[in-house]
């Protein structure tokens, strides 16, 4: 094993110690999900599922990692800085993962391992995929109303930032 792979190993063993943490309190507080966010092979930021205790869907791993990492560097831009997560991050986390410009991102089990024990990751991207090409989604709708009413702060902000 090279040097590189020592290093990345290490913190993907933090992003597991994060997901154990909520093992050891037998998943009341959340999945068995970790993740952290690493600048120049400092850790800035970490978090685990936190669904369950904080009652909030989007209390996942990566989501908390990136909000504790944007507070330590008082910013919402996390360019250069590395993701580890103990699972390949769900739509909703890689969109998070984006927004934030994190452009690496390493992560131990694959979304089937997560639909093997009862997570709906794999779903949710066949979803997103039929959506983004107009298939119909059972259960869902996204539809379109207002757009004369709502495109006027679009406009207030272009010409904002026009100037």
């Amino acid at each position: 094993m090279c040097n590189n792979d020592s290093i990345h190993l290490k913190f993907m063993k933090k992003a597991f110690e994060c997901a154990e943490q909520n093992s050891s309190l037998d998943f009341q507080e959340g999945g068995p999900f970790g993740a952290v966010v690493v600048q120049n092979e400092n850790i800035i930021g970490s978090g685990r599922n936190k669904v369950l205790v904080n009652h909030d869907p989007t209390a996942h791993a990566e989501i908390q990692a990136i909000r504790n990492a944007c507070i330590n560097l008082g910013s919402h831009d996390l360019s250069g800085c590395i993701m580890y997560t103990s699972c390949f991050p769900c739509p909703m986390c890689l969109s998070a993962i984006m927004w934030a410009n994190i452009s690496i991102v390493y992560y131990g089990n694959t979304r089937k391992d997560a639909d093997k024990i009862g997570f709906r990751d794999d779903a949710f991207y066949i979803a997103l995929n039929n959506i983004i090409n107009n298939k119909p989604v059972k259960d869902f709708k996204l539809l379109q109303i207002g757009n004369e009413l709502t495109i006027k702060t679009f406009e207030k902000f272009l010409n904002q930032n026009r100037s």
